[in-house]
């Protein structure tokens, strides 16, 4: 059976939200365009998995409007042809979008009976196959929704989760508001109350480098008790790692074990009940596709600047924000060693926010050799020997308590955007730390006029296209 969410911007969002909550308590209607990302097997139940990305809010027009009160709306079916008609031009889904002013967060037997028809209207102008997605929203921000798939009485699967992505993360869910008795997590709920308990439980989170700040990511993740956690990473375990790496130990070392191997472990043996799946590749990889789209948000761990391009994609591509940790250390190269600068940096990579190109954060130039070193590597080491491209210099400094911190820094972010403890301008598209300077700055970035990801809408949700995010390796 496959199962069906939807993502939307918040910005989005909140256009809808205020063309149908209003004062008037009447309910009204909208539609939404979505385009499709389709995942085979998820990594946690092994189940097909089709995600809705919305890409564009389309009002019903007041006057288009027949009649509307606090329990029903008509509306002309104008508006519907002209969603259809966009919709079979972009190969999009179209959602029709209802409030109830009441707050009844389920559909009237009224909507039973007029939704199949809708749908028969859908197929009679786009053609068989043709779906329908219907959204009801409630006065307090909460939404549900169903796929219709036939015409017939039950020919509709529930949406399995509605996420929110922006300077906040909402998830919408059903049994969101049922109990959830978890005795480890009792001080947690003490602090931030039972419902963030809930939706850390239901978050799906991917963690991209399993080295000093990715393996602490995964255990704070684990600790806060998030239910679902994949892991990406194809690097072993080695002596320079065991001060840095939550987790390992000698014995790892000496038998080379991966790294997503040994944090797997570590996440497991804490007995939380957190389901965490290893994935022994680079992130780019094709095995890696379906666990990267089953995700809600990822971390991005990783000092590979062809990694960082590749995620850079993605989170417009997938509205997935990605959580971007870096630590520069640069020292001198006296004989002891003076340290000239020691940065972190936390940058959440999200539509209407500056994308990793545009911020400086990644070289081209260095992504490039690194992708020519992954996928050929003898012509890597011949430019290399030319001076062609760029060889491995020494490695860079790290320390194991301002990776962790950085962690630290990284997951406090994804918990402001799901409960708002920091208040309503709380959250950082781009928080640095000059830890020697014991300072934390915000630098702000516009996008680049001409760049195709953050200065444009055109790939915000664009989900699954060939070839994959656009990108030819």
């Amino acid at each position: 059976m496959t199962v069906y969410s939807l993502s939307l911007r918040s910005d989005d969002y909140e256009a809808l939200k205020s063309h149908l909550i209003r004062d008037d308590g009447c309910e009204h209607a909208a539609y939404l365009l979505c385009r499709t990302a389709s995942v085979e097997k998820d990594p946690w139940e092994n189940q097909a998995h089709e995600k809705f990305l919305m890409t564009r809010v389309a009002p019903v027009p007041d006057d288009e409007v027949v009649d509307s009160s606090s329990t029903h709306v008509s509306w002309s079916t104008s508006s519907f042809v002209r969603a259809l008609k966009v919709a079979a031009g972009s190969k999009q889904v179209v959602a029709i979008v209802h409030n109830h002013p009441a707050g009844q967060l389920d559909f009237s037997a009224q909507d039973d009976v007029n939704e199949p028809d809708l749908l028969q209207g859908a197929i009679n102008r786009n053609g068989p196959g043709t779906r329908l997605i219907s959204l009801v929203l409630t006065p307090d921000g909460q939404m549900t929704g169903r796929v219709w798939h036939s015409t017939r009485e039950t020919g509709y699967v529930p949406l399995s989760r509605i996420r929110i992505i922006g300077s906040r993360i909402a998830l919408s869910y059903p049994q969101r508001c049922t109990d959830l008795t978890m005795p480890a997590f009792h001080r947690q709920a003490l602090a931030f109350g039972d419902a963030l308990n809930r939706d850390l439980r239901k978050l799906r989170i991917g963690v991209v480098g399993c080295g000093g700040t990715g393996s602490a990511v995964a255990m704070l993740l684990a600790r806060l008790g998030v239910g679902q956690v994949v892991l990406f990473d194809n690097d072993i375990v080695d002596e320079t790692n065991l001060n840095r790496l939550h987790g390992a130990r000698q014995a790892d070392a000496d038998a080379m074990r991966p790294k997503v191997e040994v944090v797997a472990r570590e996440v497991t043996e804490l007995g939380l009940g957190v389901r965490v799946v290893p994935i022994n590749a680079w992130v780019g990889d094709s095995a890696c596709r379906d666990a990267l789209k089953s995700c809600d948000v990822l971390f991005g761990c990783t000092d590979d600047h062809d990694g960082r391009m590749f995620l850079n994609r993605f989170a417009y591509y997938y509205l997935t924000p990605v959580i971007d940790i870096g630590l520069a250390i640069d020292v001198s190269d006296d004989d002891i060693p003076m340290i000239t600068a020691l940065d972190g940096r936390v940058t959440v990579v999200e539509p209407r926010s500056a994308c990793l190109l545009c911020r400086e954060v990644i070289d081209p130039a260095i992504a490039a050799d690194q992708a020519l070193k992954r996928k050929n590597p003898e012509e890597f080491e011949r430019r290399k020997a030319e001076a062609y491209v760029y060889g491995e210099g020494n490695p860079s400094p790290a320390v194991v308590t301002f990776t962790t911190e950085l962690a630290c820094m990284g997951v406090n972010e994804l918990l402001h955007r799901l409960q708002g403890f920091r208040g309503p301008d709380g959250h950082a598209p781009n928080r640095v730390r000059l830890f020697q300077h014991n300072e934390d700055r915000r630098p702000g970035h516009s996008p680049r006029n001409e760049c195709p990801l953050c200065a444009s809408e055109d790939v915000w949700g664009k989900g699954d296209v060939e070839p994959f995010l656009d990108r030819i390796d």
